[in-house]
């Protein structure tokens, strides 16, 4: 046999040894790194592994308080909290948004209103925060979604409480209503109160007892498996829900002044003179406020938006009406208290009036005149040319600062955010905002309630409720108590009235006494609400929508439905011991004994009678 065939044994002997030996080399390595690299998890970082782990296995949950309730002063329920389901994505647990949306569209409906709702959600919220897509799901969607629910990560449906008005429009505009917080609120709320959160008071009561509704969060930690549901409870502080609140409103009272307007827009306030609580506040038409607690549609939106009847504004404390004749009591009050007139003497009014050297004329409503007449028959007859006369002989700076006294050109401070305060013009106010100089023919439109002074409902029925009381001006509230769950009661602070400071007690009684033969007086411009049930003062008025030039008469008949005069009507019963301070404002109504006054008269009626249907 070949040498070469021959195997060398002693040179594979050596060539496996050498193999063994790195082998081992590189076992013994690697085993070093492992052993190291436990060591580096176990011992060295363990503690921040543990915190990561535990991180992911236990959750902090923020538990939103329950929104207080709103009761009217019978314990009737304005605003409450109905469960509903919502359907929720959490973005940080879904890979694919898109498809995620698009999926759940094929088993659920999803607007687009719904779409970019949720879209708008993602960019103010955190990605671990749970985002409704849909709320308020029927049972058969809830059982549709329940069956694919595997098919859906990050995906789940919650139980909330959804904020609903039963009354709907009736009490939208004083109530207000709650919707999605937006990013501009996000600025400057509390946001770890906040947390889990989703609705904020926007307008009304809702608004400006946001705090006291609200409530405080509570914390939950939760311990959670990989998919991310819920294994147990772990720790639990529960929130403080919020507290409720007791209005001195009467919805009953409320419904039966929204149906006496019956097909008139316009504004009614009612308020109990003694406490100044606001017993009724409607500004018609209305609108459902139920559409925007969770957003409404943009169809939805732009019909309230577009609608010439206004359904979103607020009549009652953002209309600026002028007054018009029911100013007159105020101003004889003015004449009387400061001297420029006895209520006994008589003036003669033959239809118009001429400032000394001037020819034009300024005419009264009734073309032939009134004759002869006293304070109290111009305010029963409500003659233009007396109180021409006498805003003349008082001034601009008296008759202002006078009327200065009922809250007129400010806001009455009404515990309702939004509201204006009307127009009380002076020498100051025209230089400031007219660059002009006042004129003494604007100090007589003035004295009959016209030209540049405006008033909002609110303080027509403020300012006749300190006549009423004789000059205890009660600033107006809209929440009579607050009520916890732990608690009896925790009132809001009384407001302190303020006394006018009337010198002659008399001239009080002169005035009223006035306004009560406006209804009981044969000539009375409101002798079709008298009663003999209870006694009413009162004072009725019209307010031009247009100015009507020297050579020309207004003529109803011939004049558009929306430039005919806004009817006005002020009341206050029963006079010796007033209970309830009435005004109301009937857009294009024409005269305010007709349109205005049967309304006032149904509103007392109700609350003096108890006349409910």
């Amino acid at each position: 046999m070949p040498e070469s065939s021959i195997k060398d044994h002693a040179r594979e002997s050596r060539l496996f040894f050498r193999r063994a030996v790195v082998t081992t080399v590189i076992i013994f390595v690697l085993l070093t790194v492992l052993v190291l690299q436990l060591a580096y998890l176990q011992i060295t970082s363990h503690e921040h592994f543990t915190t990561l782990s535990r991180e992911n296995r236990v959750k902090l949950v923020p538990l939103p308080p329950t929104r207080g309730l709103i009761y009217d002063r019978n314990g009737v329920i304005l605003a409450q909290n109905l469960p509903t389901h919502s359907l929720e994505i959490t973005p940080e647990r879904v890979d694919d948004m898109e498809r995620t949306l698009a999926d759940l569209g094929r088993i659920i409906d999803i607007s687009e209103d719904d779409l970019k709702r949720f879209h708008r959600q993602r960019k103010q919220k955190r990605r671990f925060d749970s985002i409704p897509i849909r709320v308020s799901l029927s049972e058969e969607e809830v059982a549709r979604f329940a069956v694919n629910r595997h098919r859906f990560p990050g995906v789940d449906i919650q139980a909330r409480l959804l904020r609903n008005y039963p009354l709907g429009e009736q009490m939208a505009h004083v109530l207000g209503y709650v919707g999605r917080i937006n990013q501009q609120e996000l600025e400057r709320i509390d946001t770890s109160n906040y947390a889990g959160t989703s609705h904020i008071g926007k307008t009304g009561v809702e608004k400006t007892y946001e705090k006291t509704l609200h409530g405080k969060v509570g914390m939950q930690q939760i311990e959670v498996n990989a998919l991310g549901r819920i294994i147990r409870v772990l720790e639990s502080h529960p929130p403080t829900p919020g507290k409720d609140l007791h209005l001195f409103l009467d919805a009953g009272l409320q419904a039966a002044a929204t149906r006496a307007f019956g097909d008139k827009n316009g504004a009614a306030v009612a308020i109990d003179p003694r406490t100044g609580g606001v017993l009724a506040m409607v500004s018609k038409p209305g609108f459902n406020p139920n559409l925007f607690v969770e957003g409404i549609s943009s169809a939805d939106y732009k019909r309230l938006r577009s609608s010439e009847d206004k359904p979103l504004f607020n009549r009652v404390l953002r209309g600026q009406y002028p007054p018009g004749s029911t100013a007159k009591p105020f101003v004889g009050l003015a004449g009387l208290e400061t001297g420029v007139i006895a209520s006994g003497k008589k003036k003669f009014c033959p239809g118009y009036y001429q400032l000394p050297k001037h020819e034009h004329k300024y005419r009264d409503w009734k073309k032939q005149g009134h004759g002869f007449v006293s304070m109290q028959d111009a305010i029963v007859q409500s003659c233009d040319v007396y109180f021409y006369s006498l805003s003349h002989d008082l001034g601009i700076d008296k008759l202002s600062k006078f009327l200065g006294l009922f809250d007129f050109g400010r806001p009455t401070g009404v515990d309702i955010t939004g509201e204006l305060g009307g127009l009380l013009p002076t020498r100051e106010w025209k230089r400031r905002a007219r660059q002009q100089a006042w004129f003494p023919g604007e100090t007589l439109i003035m004295g009959i309630g016209q030209g540049y002074f405006l008033t909002t409902p609110l303080q027509l029925a403020h300012a006749t409720a300190s006549l009423a009381t004789h000059g205890a001006l009660v600033p107006p509230r809209v929440v009579q108590r607050i009520q916890s769950s732990q608690q009896q009661a925790d009132p809001p602070p009384p407001p302190l009235p303020v006394q006018l400071p009337i010198v002659d007690t008399k001239n009080w009684d002169d005035i009223i006494e006035a306004m009560v033969q406006v209804v009981e007086g044969p000539r009375g411009t409101a002798r079709r609400v008298y009663t003999d049930k209870y006694r009413i003062a009162a004072k009725t008025g019209t307010a031009q929508v247009f100015t009507v030039k020297q050579d020309e008469e207004y003529d109803e008949e011939t004049v558009s439905a929306k430039m005919r005069d806004h009817a006005l009507f002020i009341a206050f019963a029963p006079v010796r011991e007033p209970r309830i301070a009435v005004a109301v404002v009937v857009e294009h109504g024409g005269h305010g004994g007709a349109a205005a006054a049967p309304i006032a008269r149904a509103i007392m009626d109700h609350y003096l009678l108890n006349d409910k249907p």
